[in-house]
């Protein structure tokens, strides 16, 4: 039976790539909980059970003293046979951990073995299975049962069931290891990915810098008659990629960026990481892009709130700045407060008891003497004289276009 037993061990150690080692000490301590159980051993007793790796012979210890039992033959077979299973499959599951866990951040490839409510269960070459859940995937691809599929590795999870290996098509980082797979300069460290955005199937902003003069950053990525890029295009069943030239001046990045559309003026607010985009009308909804599509991945890659605006906006905006204050005061003394929406005839007279009778009052008022009147807390002095502004401000500019 000990020659059977490691035999079983030695056969297991070289299909499964375990070491026998390791299964040596699992069965070491099975033998050790039921021997303790079937030969009454107390619990301040120590057992011990040593399993020669050479030959398989079992030697037992109780306090040091050898044990000899005829019933130690029949407990080492029943025991071996039932217990082993389950250490072998607690051994497999921590290789497979270690295993997965050493490629996470990498792309793994496999088969789908089946779909389960919406999630890809898939077949990692026979040594594992990964899933493939939902709200990983890109929303514009079906993959069949049985087809081979290539996925960014995103997560292993030690469970009591067994690992659970993460995969994921719609990260960011799918499209990064692509380019790292597909371009020899970038793997060798001479074209550097300096960031990265992704709407998953539909389009992916990837900005992209050389370390060597003579190297074209972009070029390297499309390759010789865009082969490069297609092949990345045709992983990720037709999404679109933009291949952006990173540069040091935030301008141009800018402008890069938010190609096709073509720039006019860049204002930036440094301190804010706010920029100011300024194109001609017919160029608005390129900047924009489908749904705010464009600039919010050009947004993201450059790590710079984008606010696009056409220059007849701007100039509306510039108009509207102008506009003096002189006319508004003069106005506000002939606007009553009963225009402000909201006051009840019993607050306006209140209000009218207190002397805030027209709009400049209310806009030249001490606020604490406006909580003073009766129904006005804080939060209502606050309302009141926001409204009195935009009400006055509204009636100045129209005063002043009439």
């Amino acid at each position: 039976m000990n020659e059977e037993i490691l035999a079983i061990l030695e056969q297991i150690e070289r299909e499964k790539g375990i070491k026998k080692e390791v299964l040596i000490a699992a069965v070491e301590s099975a033998l050790v909980s039921a021997t303790k159980k079937v030969m009454n051993i107390r619990p301040e007793q120590e057992l011990k059970v040593e399993i020669n790796s050479t030959t398989g012979k079992i030697k037992v210890t109780c306090d040091g003293h050898p044990v000899t039992s005829m019933d130690f033959g029949r407990i080492a077979a029943q025991t071996a046979k039932q217990v082993i299973i389950q250490k072998i499959r607690e051994a497999e599951k921590e290789v497979v951990f270690t295993e997965f866990q050493d490629k996470v951040g990498d792309i793994v490839t496999g088969t789908v073995y089946r779909l389960e409510r919406g999630n890809i269960i898939v077949d990692l070459l026979g040594r594992a299975e990964g899933i493939l859940p939902r709200r990983e995937q890109s929303p514009n691809e079906e993959f069949r049962q049985g087809e081979r599929i290539r996925a960014y590795l995103l997560e292993v999870k030690n469970e009591a069931r067994g690992p659970q290996i993460i995969l994921s098509r719609a990260h960011p980082n799918f499209v990064k290891k692509l380019f790292e797979l597909e371009v020899p300069e970038i793997y060798e460290g001479i074209v550097e990915i300096k960031s990265i955005s992704r709407q998953s199937g539909e389009r992916t902003k990837i900005a992209v810098y050389s370390k060597e003069a003579k190297v074209d950053s972009v070029g390297a990525c499309v390759g010789m008659r865009g082969n490069r890029v297609k092949n990345i295009v045709n992983e990720l069943r037709g999404e679109k990629i933009d291949i952006v030239r990173f540069n040091e001046d935030v301008r141009e990045y800018i402008s890069a960026a938010l190609a096709p559309a073509k720039i006019s003026e860049i204002h930036l607010d440094k301190a804010n990481l706010k920029a100011e985009v300024i194109v001609d009308e017919d160029q608005l909804s390129l900047a924009i892009g489908k749904h705010g599509q464009n600039v919010r991945l050009a947004s993201h890659l450059v790590g710079w709130e984008l606010d696009i605006r056409t220059k007849k906006t701007k100039e509306l905006q510039v108009k509207e700045e102008l506009i003096p204050l002189k006319p508004a005061e003069e106005t506000a003394k002939e606007i009553p407060i009963t225009e402000i929406s909201g006051i009840g005839e019993k607050l306006l007279e209140n209000l009218k008891a207190a002397g805030f009778g027209t709009m400049q009052d209310l806009l030249n008022a001490d606020k604490n003497l406006l909580l003073k009147v009766k129904g006005i807390g804080k939060v209502r002095a606050e309302k009141l004289i926001e409204e009195a502004k935009k009400l006055t401000q509204m009636k100045a500019q129209l005063s002043e276009h009439k």
